[in-house]
């Protein structure tokens, strides 16, 4: 589907927007095999989120930085410490080539940052690459390369055949839990132990 980062006046968060989607067994291959998705817009035209646990592999934002050419090679040992900080994850399977920011709300570009909720924004333009690599950017960001995306329908119908437990976002999660811990500890905020987890069990 289309990402879309902007919303038309009148329209009202949907009830699994700033929320997580925490995949259930019955959900294999990649990229949703035991997978936390954090929902950034849910509509009746579809659904759009982030997932959190796919860490990118022998990628780092400095090295990001330095392939869009936001800084040269020689000034990467200048770069903020702040900016080994922030992960760098798979978002999913859409767009794998665009970067996408859930970020805090203290930094935002006019038009082009997508306010969540209270606490989270997404930020999908290299200013705030800029920004980060200058040390003024957020205080806390996490960088994902594509997206989760769903059809109208698609992701209700997904979880009413039980492939997703749903449950209120956590920024401690988010932006400070270790990546590869992050859909054992998104189950046990919901009370679950993964490994008794059947193959069967009904949705939150």
């Amino acid at each position: 589907m289309p990402l879309k980062l902007t919303r038309p006046a009148e329209h009202e968060p949907s009830y699994l927007e700033g929320q997580f989607l925490i995949a259930m067994p019955s959900v294999t291959g990649e990229p949703f095999s035991r997978a936390i998705v954090y929902v950034c817009a849910h509509s009746a035209e579809g659904a759009m989120g982030i997932v959190l646990n796919r860490p990118a592999a022998h990628m780092s934002l400095s090295d990001l930085l330095v392939q869009l050419e936001i800084i040269p090679e020689a000034e990467r040992i200048r770069l903020p410490k702040s900016v080994e900080s922030v992960p760098v994850l798979m978002g999913g399977p859409v767009e794998t080539s665009r970067g996408f920011v859930l970020h805090s709300p203290d930094y935002h570009i006019a038009q082009s940052t997508l306010p969540i909720d209270d606490s989270i924004c997404l930020t999908a333009t290299v200013d705030i690459l800029r920004a980060i690599a200058q040390g003024r950017g957020p205080a806390d960001a996490v960088l994902a390369l594509g997206y989760a995306g769903w059809q109208a329908g698609q992701l209700e119908s997904e979880i009413q055949a039980n492939g997703w437990l749903t449950c209120p976002a956590s920024t401690d999660l988010i932006f400070r839990a270790p990546v590869e811990a992050r859909y054992e500890l998104a189950m046990r905020v919901i009370g679950v132990n993964p490994a008794r987890l059947s193959m069967e069990a009904g949705h939150a």
